[in-house]
């Protein structure tokens, strides 16, 4: 079949302009300077965007071609709206929706967590939650990670969730959290909102040794064709830009190590006068030219990489809606798509996340269990044990998450927790990050 002729231009940059910065990158490409580029150089100066009339011009000979191009671009017009995404259906229990099938899965963890009985500040949370989760029709979510974490626990590996999905009564009866809803006031719209409309994002550490125990379940389970992890988007930042540009051009790396180190935010150059300061010559045509370049290649993709977790799911084939390609990692896979495409196209992304310091609590309740007779999970240490606090107060906290900065460790005289709520101050007013959340 004789397929008609059609007129394209093969497109590098977008404007003449930015034939210097493609060479450049080429060079950055083949981890060579522009100076050893040779033939890899683009031999053509036209591998740009050109305009309606200057295509006509080179095809004048060819008006039906460039009519028939036209009248392909014109058909188009495609919207991301069109992409059908369906979640796995996640039918558990035989005979019942996944609605029901979660409501039976959280009575019956209900009855294991309180087995003196379900309080009724936990009764009313629950009924709450369900009828939210019905509304938004999320219980598929629910019972994928459900899934895992039974799994999970099945080969012994300790997991916990964590984020705003600490502030659900369902998460904590499935045991997917260990943050009991009697004894903390929980809001369940803040993991999930009907006004927002927001996916589900419950994250689940595990040990991270055996991690990949996990990830390898959840292929086999939802199967390759279904199931892969998405990418993160990795782009350039002043420093980065100004150290690859500068090496490309052949600058020496003690030029490019002490030009890069006066960058400090995005966007932002270097003062001419600093430089002179710095002994920096500015009349060299191959300095000048990198600060330049460097602020054209600031925000561009450098490379694709692999999310540390997020997993996406469907229920039909996941590569009718996004190609999938292998990961560096032996039998893992990933979709093109950045982890901040997801969440634009809401998406449900399950994320299986490592956490060091799991796989030392396991190691600790699995001593505790030798040599102690003690068995214990995250859900059940006890309380506000105090000499847990009386350690904390005299500073010896080494290796403890967010309380063993030297800025924090100072501020244990003058706050001196004893209860948890103590520190939750203390991190709140120390580290800037609870600060924003508490203002929003």
């Amino acid at each position: 079949m004789r397929v008609p002729t059609v007129v394209t231009n093969d497109v590098l940059f977008h404007e003449p302009g930015r034939r210097i910065l493609q060479d450049v990158v080429t060079a950055i490409r083949h981890n060579i300077t522009i100076d050893e580029l040779g033939f890899r150089r683009e031999r053509h100066a036209d591998r740009y965007l050109k305009p309606p009339e200057e295509m006509a011009r080179l095809f004048s000979r060819y008006p039906e071609a460039l009519e028939r191009t036209v009248e392909i671009a014109r058909q188009c017009r495609f919207s991301l709206d069109e992409l059908a995404y369906q979640y796995p259906e996640e039918k558990m229990l035989p005979g019942l929706t996944a609605q029901q099938a979660l409501a039976q899965l959280t009575w019956e963890g209900a009855e294991r967590r309180y087995p003196e009985g379900v309080p009724d500040k936990v009764v009313a949370l629950i009924k709450h939650e369900l009828r939210l989760i019905e509304i938004l029709q999320y219980a598929p979510y629910f019972l994928t990670v459900n899934a895992i974490v039974q799994f999970v626990r099945s080969k012994d590996i300790l997991c916990q969730g964590r984020g705003s999905a600490a502030n659900s009564a369902v998460c904590y009866v499935l045991g997917i959290t260990s943050i009991d809803p009697e004894r903390n006031n929980l809001l369940f719209e803040r993991f999930v909102s009907q006004e927002r409309k927001e996916p589900p994002d419950i994250d689940v550490d595990f040990e991270h040794e055996r991690r990949e125990i996990v990830m390898q379940w959840v292929y086999e389970t939802y199967g390759r064709d279904h199931s892969a992890l998405c990418s993160t988007v990795v782009r350039y930042h002043t420093k980065g830009a100004v150290r690859d540009i500068g090496k490309a051009l052949g600058l020496p790396e003690d030029v490019t190590k002490l030009l890069s180190s006066q960058v400090w935010g995005h966007g932002e150059g270097i003062d001419e006068t600093r430089a002179r300061e710095l002994n920096f010559n500015m009349a060299d045509r191959r300095l000048r030219l990198t600060l330049e370049l460097a602020q054209q290649l600031e925000g561009t993709p450098r490379h694709l990489s692999q999310h540390p977790g997020g997993f996406v799911l469907t229920n039909d084939r996941l590569d009718d809606l996004v190609p999938i390609e292998p990961a560096r990692m032996v039998d893992r896979q990933v979709i093109e798509w950045d982890k901040d495409d997801i969440d634009i196209l809401k998406f449900m992304k399950v994320d299986v996340l490592a956490l060091g310091m799991l796989t030392c609590m396991k190691r600790s309740f699995d001593l505790l269990a030798e040599h102690k007779g003690m068995t214990l999970d995250l859900a059940t240490i006890p309380a506000e044990d105090p000499a847990t606090y009386a350690m904390i107060r005299k500073a010896d906290t080494i290796g403890v998450f967010q309380i063993e900065s030297r800025a924090q460790m100072s501020m244990l005289p003058r706050i001196k927790p004893r209860t948890f709520y103590d520190l939750v101050v203390k991190v709140a007013i120390v580290r800037p990050g609870p600060i924003l959340s508490l203002g929003t």
